[in-house]
C-alpha cells in the first residue's frame, strides 16, 4: 500500500492521476499547506524540502519501505516500479525523461508565480510580476502547442508517458494562468484527451483536501 501525503496543488494531481492510471491502491494523508503542516517533523521526516507531494511504500524495493519526495522522482519511481507509463528502451525514454524536466523546469515554476502575482494587490508589483511571468507562462503553452502538432501525447506513441500527467497537473489550472486554448488547439485536444480517460477522471476526484 502506498500512502500519499499530498494538498489540491497541481503538483499533486501529477501523483493522484498517475496512481489511478497505474491501477496502484493507495491512500491518502492530507497536508494542508495553508496550515503549514507541511512543516510538521514527521511529514520533514520523508520530505526534506517541506513540499507536498511526496509518497510511502511499504511494499518498496526488496519489500521494504521506502519514501519518496519530488514530484517528478515519484512519478519515475511510480513507472519503474510497475513498468508503466515509461518506454524501457534508452531512446524511447529520453522524450518522456526531456518533457518530464521541461515541466518541472519551466510549466510549473513559471504558471506558480503567476498563481503568487494574481493574489497581490493592485500596483506595480503584481503588474511587473504578470507582465513577466504572465509572458513566460504563454511562451511555455506555445512550446508545448508546437510539441503536439501531429501528435497524440507528448514524448510517446500509443498511450500517454509520466511526462504528460506531470504536464497536465499544470495545464489544469489554465484558465487560473489567464490561458485560454483558442490559439492553441493541439494543447486543446491533448487536453481533452487526456481528461476523457476514466484514470485521469478518477485521480482529479480523489479528495486531497
Amino acid at each position: 500500500m502506498i500512502t500519499l501525503h499530498s494538498w489540491n496543488t497541481p503538483n499533486g494531481r501529477k501523483i493522484s492521476v498517475a496512481l489511478e492510471e497505474m491501477g496502484l491502491p493507495y491512500t491518502v494523508k492530507t497536508v494542508n499547506i495553508g496550515k503549514d503542516e507541511q512543516f510538521r517533523p514527521e511529514f520533514l521526516a520523508i520530505s526534506p524540502n517541506n513540499r507536498i507531494p511526496a509518497i510511502v511504500d511499504e511494499d518498496g524495493p526488496g519489500g521494504q519501505p521506502i519514501s519518496v519526495f519530488e514530484s517528478g522522482a515519484i512519478l519515475i519511481y511510480l513507472a519503474e516500479k510497475t513498468g508503466r507509463f515509461m518506454p524501457r528502451g534508452l531512446r524511447e525514454r529520453m522524450p518522456v525523461m526531456e518533457w518530464l524536466m521541461w515541466q518541472m523546469g519551466g510549466f510549473g515554476p513559471m504558471p506558480g508565480q503567476v498563481h503568487h502575482f494574481l493574489m497581490q494587490p493592485e500596483g506595480p508589483a503584481r503588474e511587473y510580476g504578470m507582465a513577466r511571468y504572465g509572458k513566460e507562462t504563454r511562451r511555455l503553452y506555445g512550446v508545448l502547442d508546437k510539441r503536439l502538432a501531429g501528435r497524440d501525447f507528448v514524448a510517446t506513441g500509443g498511450e500517454p508517458s509520466i511526462a504528460d500527467f506531470a504536464i497536465l497537473g499544470w495545464a489544469w489550472r489554465h484558465e487560473r494562468h489567464l490561458v485560454p486554448f483558442d490559439d492553441l488547439p493541439n494543447v486543446g485536444a491533448w487536453y481533452e484527451r487526456m481528461m476523457a480517460r476514466p484514470g485521469v477522471q478518477r485521480g482529479f476526484e480523489v479528495a486531497l483536501s
